[in-house]
């Protein structure tokens, strides 16, 4: 078994909206989108490695997306590199993505941990670790 991780499903209230930044940041690591216009509530992006990210608007959804509450608090994704990881800190906030923890990059995980922190416009946190 190559990955042990099949497919991660976030959820959305609005898909519109939280799809942008999403998609552009995916893309920018290799990622390959989806779109099935027979389903206008979801997104889907493949990485190469075949594990799969989907982003739905369900009607089950109850509310806001709080990573500071019971459940997922953010995704970790590999970067090429420490330059990889650098332009990407330079353009996420012109595609939605705000920088956490910017005092402490480019080792806010830790001295032995090279990782970018940022979030979307509802709250949705990714770490992206260069190794």
């Amino acid at each position: 078994m190559s990955n042990v991780v099949h497919h991660i499903e976030l959820w959305t209230v609005d898909v519109q909206a939280s799809a942008p930044s999403f998609d552009w940041l995916f893309r920018r690591l290799g990622w390959v989108a989806e779109q099935d216009p027979h389903w206008p509530q979801g997104r889907i992006w493949h990485h190469p490695s075949g594990v799969y990210l989907v982003l739905e608007q369900s009607p089950d959804v109850t509310g806001r997306h709080e990573r500071t509450h019971a459940g997922l608090n953010h995704l970790a994704l590999r970067v090429d590199s420490t330059p990889q990881l650098a332009e990407l800190r330079h353009e996420c906030p012109d595609h939605g993505w705000r920088e956490l923890y910017a005092d402490r990059y480019p080792h806010a995980g830790g001295p032995d941990h090279t990782a970018l922190f940022v979030e979307n416009g509802e709250g949705f946190e990714l770490e992206l670790v260069a190794e």
